[in-house]
């Protein structure tokens, strides 16, 4: 069943949109704070549409993303009482206290690894805050780890160019259902731990 690539095709239509850099930071700002959806799935066909301005692209995405955190800092600083019922209806609020044991083992590097890593990194932010994790260095921490994740996919995009597109193009249905397979599994996992 074909549905990925029609969403590539789109994608890759919206990629080249004069406001797409406004929507990829837009897209990044919430994902850091409260959004679920990674800039990543916007920032991969963009590059790949306008190789040369990959770096820039990787660029908007960690600033905005690291503007969003912020505000998910701020969040969970002033005003957790206001998210804390969306966890537990959502589910979430095993996940947050988790979060909140590895800034308790690891601080710095707990914000470092879930800005480069897929974890969702809201809940980091909004953790970062409501301990009070120290302003700076959740900054730099924020920084490098969502700078260092954004360059890489802008510049495997960069690098592959033109053939890594036409690939992708061929192959997106097939990696699109083996994520949503790997996807359903790692969830069944999770929730069974």
């Amino acid at each position: 069943m074909k549905i990925f690539s029609p969403l590539y095709d789109r994608v890759m239509r919206w990629a080249v949109h004069p406001r797409a850099s406004w929507y990829l930071a837009g897209l990044s700002f919430a994902e850091s704070s409260f959004f679920p959806i990674p800039p990543d799935v916007m920032l991969a066909p963009m590059a790949l549409g306008r190789p040369r301005r990959a770096w820039r692209l990787a660029l908007i995405t960690t600033l905005a993303s690291v503007a969003g955190g912020v505000l998910g800092y701020l969040i969970g600083a002033f005003a957790f009482e206001l998210v804390e019922p969306w966890l537990v209806e959502h589910g979430q609020m095993e996940k947050f206290q988790v979060v909140q044991g590895w800034f308790d083992e690891w601080g710095f590097w707990a914000i470092f690894i879930a800005g480069f890593s897929p974890i969702p990194y809201k809940l980091f932010t909004i953790s970062a805050g409501l301990i009070g994790m120290a302003f700076l260095p959740f900054v730099i921490a924020s920084a490098i780890g969502r700078g260092a994740r954004f360059y890489m996919v802008a510049g495997l995009m960069y690098w592959g160019g033109e053939r890594m597109e036409a690939t992708l193009r061929e192959y997106i249905d097939r990696i699109g259902w083996v994520v949503v397979a790997l996807a359903a599994i790692a969830m069944v996992i999770y929730n069974n731990t």
